[in-house]
C-alpha cells in the first residue's frame, strides 16, 4: 500500500539475500539491510567489492526477490507493486546500454518509444535531455564516436526519459578518466538540481564525498555507519602524520619514537607510519625533529585531513576501495 505524503524515497528494514551458489558456512549477501533515503539530492551508498552494493540495488529496482525483510521506493512495495515501483524510477548500471551504431538521438527516441510515447514527444523528449547533458551538439554522432563520459551521459540521459522520481545509479564512472568522471559528477547535479532523487553506488570514496548530501557505509551484507560526509570524517576527527622512512626496517623504531605525540592507535602498512595527531602544525614540527635528532632518514612526510576512507577503515578494519576486504565477493554483489 502506498504511503501518501511519505517524505522518504526510499526506506529498507531487516532484508536478507541469500544466493544458492553460496556456501552454508558464508554469510548471505544482505544481512539485515537497513536504509532511509530522504528524498532530494544524492545519498551514496559506500562499500568495497562484494559488499552487497549492486545485490541491494537490484533489490530496490525489482530486479532480484528479497529472502527476508521489506522495502519500499517512492512509497511502494518492491515485493507486491513492483510495476508501480517502476514507474516511478531510472536505473543506471555499471555498463552503458546503448547503440553504439546508433546517434545519441537515435538511441533516445528509441527508448522513448519503447517507453511509449509517441514519436513527437520521444523526439522534443530526447531534444530536452540532450541539451541537457551537453550533448546537442554531437546529437547527430554515432555514438561509438563518443567519449567515455559523454557515454555515460547518453546513458543518464536514457534512464531520464519517462522523468523518473528517483534515479538508481550504480558504478557510474568505472573505467573513465578524471576527465570523464568530471562530465558524469556534473551530470548528477545537473539531475539533483531538476528535482531528482539519486542513489549512488561506488567504491570511489572521492566520488562520494563530491556528490553525496548523504552516506550510507556498507560491509558484510549490512550498513554500519551513515550520515553526512562531514559528520562521517568528524568520528574519526584527528588529523593524520604520514612518515615513509627511507629503510622500512626503521618502521617499527619510528612508531615507537613517535608515539608521545600520537592522539590514538599509530598504524603501519605499505612502507607508510600513520600517526592521529591533535595539533598538527606542533606536531608535524615535533615529528621532523625527533627523527632528525634519531638518524632516521625519511622518505616523505606530511599531514592530511580524515577522509572517509579513514572512516571506514576505522569502522570495519579495512579500506573500502581494497577488493579483498570483503569475501562475500562469491555471491554477484
Amino acid at each position: 500500500m502506498r504511503r501518501d505524503g511519505n517524505e522518504l524515497a526510499i526506506e529498507a528494514r531487516g532484508v536478507r539475500k541469500r544466493y544458492p551458489s553460496t556456501g552454508a558456512g558464508e554469510p548471505p549477501a544482505l544481512n539485515g539491510f537497513e536504509l532511509t533515503v530522504a528524498r532530494g539530492g544524492v545519498h551514496g551508498l559506500l562499500g568495497p567489492n562484494g559488499s552487497g552494493k549492486t545485490t541491494a540495488v537490484r533489490i530496490m529496482t525489482t530486479l532480484l526477490d528479497l529472502d527476508e525483510g521489506e522495502v519500499q521506493v517512492a512509497g511502494y512495495d518492491v515485493a507486491s507493486e513492483g510495476r508501480q515501483v517502476r514507474r516511478q524510477i531510472g536505473l543506471v548500471g555499471q555498463y552503458a546500454a546503448i547503440d553504439e551504431e546508433m546517434s545519441g538521438l537515435q538511441n533516445l527516441m528509441m527508448f522513448g518509444r519503447l517507453s511509449r510515447l509517441s514519436i513527437r514527444e520521444a523526439r522534443r523528449r530526447a531534444h530536452e535531455l540532450l541539451e541537457q547533458f551537453g550533448l546537442a551538439e554531437t546529437g547527430s554522432k554515432r555514438v561509438s564516436a563518443y567519449s567515455g563520459g559523454m557515454r555515460r551521459r547518453l546513458d543518464l540521459s536514457v534512464a531520464l526519459i519517462v522523468d523518473p522520481q528517483i534515479l538508481f545509479v550504480d558504478e557510474p564512472t568505472t573505467g573513465l578518466d578524471p576527465a570523464g568522471r568530471r562530465d558524469v559528477w556534473d551530470a548528477i547535479r545537473t539531475l539533483v538540481r531538476g528535482g531528482t532523487t539519486v542513489l549512488l553506488t561506488t567504491q570511489y570514496l572521492e566520488e562520494a564525498d563530491q556528490l553525496a548530501d548523504d552516506i550510507s557505509m556498507l560491509a558484510h551484507g549490512r550498513v554500519v555507519a551513515g550520515g553526512t560526509p562531514a559528520e562521517l570524517k568528524a568520528q574519526v576527527g584527528d588529523d593524520w602524520i604520514e612518515l615513509v622512512p627511507r629503510e622500512t626496517a626503521d618502521i617499527a623504531r619510528v612508531a615507537e619514537l613517535l608515539a608521545p605525540w600520537a592522539s590514538g592507535e599509530i598504524r603501519s602498512a605499505h612502507g607508510r607510519v600513520q600517526l592521529p595527531v591533535l595539533d598538527r602544525t606542533n606536531s608535524l614540527l615535533a615529528t621532523a625533529s625527533a627523527l632528525r635528532d634519531s638518524g632516521i632518514a625519511f622518505e616523505d612526510i606530511s599531514i592530511r585531513t580524515p577522509t572517509l576512507d579513514d572512516v571506514f577503515l576505522q569502522l570495519t578494519g579495512s579500506t573500502a576501495t581494497d577488493p579483498l576486504a570483503d569475501q562475500t565477493a562469491a555471491s554477484p554483489a
